[in-house]
């Protein structure tokens, strides 16, 4: 299948990647166009705009910031739309609100293209294993037109309703990871501070009914004091902020994310952004009169 991808940074250039593994013809295109090269290299086809890309294949992927960069990529000028050729499914494989995607979507229709949100879990390591987890909204067709794709992406696929379910399912996943991140590095901070070995403590939860994924890796990850960003913590810090965003459109009462965005701005506050979300346990070292 040819297929574009628009955006190629630290989630985007490894899924690219995999897609021409997978034996797939790609176009890709990105504002700096030094982000290229490595796709090039390997063999891609380097183009001049997304417009120019979305003449030549028959589905775009963007794996970008924002809803606005998102709305740039489908709509604005030189954007997906102003080149689309027939039969193109634009899919965006962002993180961004759920009342965003369904308004760029329904935009789209009305230029006879179909789009699928279809925003990701499993962070770097999830890209570059070709493992991650797939949440997707729109319509089954055009699902099935796009799943060989998804499937040389990730190791979960699931379509789960219609335009924005799949923003909703990521809102979901950022909630339990986000509060997850917090709890386990309050835990893990409790611990030292009580004079108590951590990395035992951890070890026994492992055994118990607080086993989680996030306890198993994230946990290590801070008892290694492994910060390097596989997800940057003002990335968790925009998707608690759709989240909140949403919960507030919609009336709801989130207390737990609330006071969790609010441990994610602070870190950004503090200088922590561009470490990984892990590095929630250095916020509460320094709140705890620590490092």
């Amino acid at each position: 299948m040819k297929v574009g991808f628009v955006g190629l940074g630290l989630m985007g250039r490894p899924m690219a990647l995999n897609l021409l593994k997978a034996g797939h013809v790609v176009h890709v295109w990105t504002r700096r166009v030094e982000s290229m090269q490595p796709l090039v290299e390997a063999g891609a086809v380097a183009c001049l705009s997304a417009s120019a890309l979305a003449g030549v294949v028959d589905v775009v992927i963007s794996m970008v910031a924002d809803a606005p960069d998102v709305e740039q990529v489908a709509l604005g000028t030189d954007g997906v739309a102003a080149g689309a050729r027939p039969g193109l499914v634009f899919v965006d494989m962002s993180t961004i609100s759920p009342s965003a995607a369904q308004s760029i979507a329904a935009r789209l229709a009305e230029k006879g293209i179909p789009m699928l949100d279809a925003p990701v879990s499993g962070g770097e390591i999830g890209a570059i294993n070709a493992a991650l987890t797939i949440m997707v909204g729109g319509d089954e067709a055009a699902f099935e037109k796009v799943r060989p794709l998804f499937e040389a992406m990730g190791k979960t696929v699931s379509l789960i309703g219609t335009s924005g379910a799949g923003q909703v399912a990521k809102a979901c996943n950022q909630i339990l990871t986000g509060v997850g991140v917090a709890a386990v590095a309050e835990a893990l901070n409790f611990a030292t501070r009580s004079g108590v070995d951590a990395a035992r403590v951890r070890e026994a939860l492992l055994g118990g009914f607080a086993y989680s994924r996030i306890l198993e890796n994230h946990g290590q990850r801070m008892l290694d004091r492994n910060f390097k960003p596989g997800f940057k913590a003002w990335m968790h810090q925009k998707d608690m902020r759709i989240v909140l965003e949403e919960a507030h459109r919609l009336g709801l009462a989130l207390p737990s994310s609330a006071a969790t965005a609010q441990m994610f701005n602070a870190m950004v506050g503090s200088g922590l952004g561009e470490d990984d979300s892990v590095a929630m346990l250095k916020l509460l070292e320094r709140m705890s009169g620590g490092a």
